[in-house]
């Protein structure tokens, strides 16, 4: 099975650290945060496309072709600021069957990706939060499918979208999405559930057990400390 991880940008509000090492490369614990990810990986995942941008030849450089039994390849986003959709189209060509999909800086756990692979349908991890402002506030129905996704919200408690999917190629049979009306950059998220909705493919939650969202510098000693207790 394939993964996919979108390491394409800077992370400019990790200031300096950033400077010359892209944000996916920032370390937790002694390892990178694309080395968490890849260790977490389940074994039936054999092979990861990383999407990458900003310094690229750092992350290339880094892992080469491989980590551990892991195969490696590269696509290239040249725009970030295309968005999370515009990243997953770079590597379509490399893509079969059904993948995973997961940010190149978020920290997640195996328990959760074997969750989420064990439905046969797609899914998208979510996190419960006193105030949903802190991502996409997802809104479900009595089923528990998702029928929403709302970036700007107004707050509460809730579930908020960690941006790790399971799916499959027919995600391609959908033109991107933009993340808001007029906008230039394509969202993942708004384009999962646009395709979702057009061809009846039911969208299921799996709420998270240990997600770190990496956003700023405290966020990194939020996760040193959690990952060390």
């Amino acid at each position: 099975m394939q993964a996919v991880i979108l390491a394409a940008g800077k992370g400019t509000r990790m200031g300096s650290l950033t400077e010359l090492v892209p944000k996916p490369l920032l370390k937790v614990s002694g390892k990178t945060l694309l080395e968490h990810k890849l260790d977490v990986l389940p074994d039936v995942v054999d092979e990861v496309i990383m999407v990458v941008g900003y310094r690229a030849d750092v992350i290339r450089s880094f892992f080469s072709v491989s980590h551990h039994n892991i195969k490696i390849k590269y696509a290239t986003q040249k725009d970030h600021a295309g968005g999370t959709a515009d990243a997953l189209w770079q590597c379509r060509t490399y893509l079969k069957g059904r993948f995973l999909v997961m940010m190149g800086d978020d920290l997640y756990c195996r328990e959760d990706i074997d969750t989420c692979l064990a439905h046969k349908d797609w899914t998208i991890l979510v996190q419960q939060v006193p105030d949903t402002r802190v991502g996409g506030k997802v809104i479900l129905d009595n089923q528990r499918h998702v029928v929403d996704i709302l970036e700007k919200n107004t707050g509460g408690a809730g579930f908020v979208n960690t941006n790790m999917f399971v799916l499959d190629t027919r995600i391609f049979d959908i033109s991107p999405v933009p993340k808001a009306p007029g906008s230039l950059e394509f969202g993942l998220p708004q384009t999962v559930l646009a395709a979702s909705t057009s061809f009846g493919i039911p969208l299921r939650v799996v709420p998270a057990t240990h997600w770190i969202q990496i956003t700023n510098p405290n966020d990194l000693m939020r996760a040193e400390n959690l990952l060390t207790q």
